[in-house]
This record gives structure tokens, C-alpha cells and sequence, in this order.
């Protein structure tokens, strides 16, 4: 009995049935050519989407061993319950290591990551290990404002000052600024805060110089630099320094985190360091979630990645999340079932929304943003 037929009729095929066994090879070949281009031709992009979650009441991995993420040594410290949850945002590729198009299509379909051009992240010019570098500085500084927006927020009050923490490479302050320079004023204005350095440089524009004043080895003296474009999708004018901020704090407070960079877990440092140092719980023992920049004074600004920080947090299990009023154009229609958004501008919004939590009361007072 055969096991397969053979239907050819005389000693060959048929002219016409001959072309269309080459024109199916060549549309197979053509098939699997371009899957293997869709699945492995690296694409001009970066997927952002959720990272991991930390619990600022709770601890992290230091090394081989678990130490809590806040500690106030020589302090009298309170038990705490629930969480105050931080979020990142994981960047899936780079310039060196694109992600596929095949990687890019799956990305656009899921609602919790956003595809971004690579130069929005990694402007031309500028490696991963820089913009590791300048993330690390942001991380330190947020904590610093972390530090002192708490802390002031309890009635210490804290000198500080604004220092040059490093120069950019190409850098339009080279040979000019240097590491270690107490930054006093810029065009007379004084500012002893990142933001507020980034908002008079940004209002005097580039292409026009600007007057620093500086403290250099115990001598003042006023130098000029001529502000440049960054790169990237959110260009603005910089003058290409780290800035960092020197407090005087009345007693040591330990952020304790590694492998994660940026500003944003300013207002959730914040409020980990207050809710240690008060009697009872700021949140009443809830999952609560959030991320906004801070400073000093305890202004919440904007940040980037909310949606994916959104759906971070309730992957997570948070139930509430403190988003920057200032991100709420970002927020409006992208809010993941199961979790609720209060808006905050300050950093007293952000307690009065805690306390309403804590209550069970009504957060019909408080800010929000729109639902649609």
C-alpha cells in the first residue's frame, strides 16, 4: 500500500505548474526572510516599561545581606505598616543594543510601556556610562532634597549651598567651572537648589551668557558661560555641570539603594524619612504608591515614565498612588484599574492626602487629576 501519491501525470511536470512551485519558493523564501528581519533588524528605538518597586518603610538587598532602605542613627525612631512604594522605569535597549522591531511591535500593543525614539534618551554624543553617570548624580541629589524637605518639614532648619559636582563631556563650562565650585548666584540670582538653577538657565535661554557667581578656594569671583542645547527630545539650555547640593544637616539620614538612578523617588524619600521619625503611620498601614522630584522646600515636580510607573504600582498591589499634579496631562485616561491618583504639587499635599488614607475619609477636597 503507498504511503504517499504521486499525481504527476506523463515524465514531468507542466510548464505552468512548474512556475508556480518557483513562484511559491520565492514568496516562501521572501516570507521567512522578512520575519527573520522583523524578529532580528534592530530598530531606532528604546521601550520604556515598568522597573522595580521599592518599599521606602521596608529594606533592600545591600550585598549579600537586607538593611533597611531609611535609617536615622542616634534617632528615636516609630514603627511603621503598609508601604510607601517608589517606582522606576526599566529602559529595554540602547544605541549600542537596539531592541528588534519585532520587540518595538509588541511594545506599542501593551498598554503599560511606550516606545521612544533613542536620541529622546540617549542623545547623540552621549553613552549609556554618561547617562549612567548624570542619573547616579540625580539619585544623590534627590535623596540630599529628600533629606532636607523632610526634615525642615519637621522644624530643623538646614543651611545649604549649590556646588559643581562634575562637568559634562564638551561640556560649555569647561575651563571655565570647576568641581567644587559653591555656586552663589547666576545672573543675581541666588539659588541654593538644583531646580531653581535649572529654571534661571532655562528662562535666560541659549546663545546668551550668563553671569555665575562662584566661591573658588575661599575667594568670590563672577565668570561667564554661554548656554548650550541639550540633546535628546526635551532639549533645553544647560551649561553642562553636575550640579550637587551640600546641606548641613543636624543629624545623619542613610538612603540605602543601589543600581537605580534619576530624581524621581524624591517625594516617597520624603515621606519614608517623616513617617520614621513620627509617632504612628502616615498611611494608616496602605499600599501607597508615588513618585515626583522634590526640593529643599518641598515643591513636587514633574517626572517622566508615570503610565509605566502606574502600572508598576499596581502590579505591585498599591491601592493609591501621589502623582505630580504637574504629570497629570500624562496621567488623564491612563490610570490602570484598581488604583486611585491623588495629584500633588507640595509636599503638604502629599501628607494631607496620606492623613486622608489614613482615615478613610474623603479625598473629595484634595487635588486630582482630570478623568478625562
Amino acid at each position: 500500500m503507498a504511503l504517499f501519491i504521486d499525481d504527476r501525470q506523463g515524465p514531468g511536470r507542466s510548464p505552468a505548474r512548474r512556475r508556480i512551485t518557483v513562484l511559491g519558493w520565492i514568496l516562501l523564501g521572501a516570507a521567512v526572510f522578512g520575519t527573520l528581519a522583523f524578529t532580528l533588524v534592530p530598530a531606532p528605538y528604546v521601550i520604556e516599561q515598568p522597573g522595580p518597586v521599592f518599599n521606602t518603610l521596608g529594606t533592600v538587598a545591600n550585598g549579600s545581606k537586607q538593611v533597611p532602605m531609611i535609617e536615622i542613627p542616634g534617632q528615636k525612631t516609630y514603627a511603621t505598616a503598609g508601604a510607601l512604594d517608589m517606582l522606576t522605569v526599566n529602559i529595554a535597549g540602547s544605541r549600542e543594543q537596539p531592541p528588534s522591531w519585532f520587540e518595538v511591535a509588541q511594545a506599542y500593543l501593551d498598554s503599560s510601556k511606550a516606545v521612544l525614539p533613542v536620541d529622546a534618551v540617549y542623545p547623540v554624543g552621549t553613552s549609556v556610562e554618561q547617562s549612567n553617570a548624570q542619573a547616579t548624580v540625580d539619585m544623590q541629589n534627590s535623596q540630599k532634597d529628600a533629606v532636607a524637605a523632610a526634615l525642615t518639614h519637621l522644624g530643623y532648619t538646614l543651611p545649604a549651598s549649590l556646588t559643581v559636582g562634575g562637568l559634562s563631556p564638551k561640556s560649555p563650562s569647561t575651563g571655565i567651572l570647576q568641581k567644587g565650585d559653591t555656586i552663589v548666584s547666576v545672573d543675581g540670582h541666588a539659588t541654593d537648589s538644583v531646580l531653581g538653577l535649572r529654571a534661571i538657565i532655562a528662562k535666560s535661554g541659549a546663545g546668551t551668557p550668563v553671569n555665575i557667581a562662584i566661591e573658588r578656594g575661599g575667594v568670590q569671583e563672577t565668570v561667564k558661560v554661554t548656554p548650550e542645547m541639550s540633546g535628546g527630545s526635551d532639549s533645553v539650555p544647560i551649561v553642562g555641570i553636575f550640579p550637587a547640593i551640600v546641606y548641613s544637616y543636624p543629624f545623619d539620614v542613610k538612603i540605602q539603594l543601589e543600581n537605580v538612578g534619576g530624581p524621581s523617588a524624591g517625594q516617597m524619600f520624603a515621606l519614608g524619612i517623616i513617617d520614621k521619625l513620627t509617632p504612628g503611620t502616615l498611611n494608616g498601614g496602605a499600599k501607597v504608591a508615588g513618585t515626583g522630584t522634590i526640593d529643599g522646600a518641598g515643591v513636587v515636580g514633574p517626572i517622566g515614565g508615570i503610565r509605566q510607573k502606574l502600572y508598576g504600582a499596581r502590579a505591585a498591589g498599591a491601592t493609591w498612588f501621589l502623582a505630580p499634579y504637574s504629570n497629570c496631562d500624562e496621567v488623564t485616561g491612563h490610570i490602570p484599574s484598581g488604583i486611585r491618583v491623588l495629584a500633588v504639587k507640595t509636599l503638604d499635599d502629599s501628607l494631607a492626602a496620606l492623613k486622608a488614607i489614613k482615615a478613610g475619609s474623603s479625598t473629595s477636597g484634595l487635588l486630582s487629576c482630570p478623568t478625562k
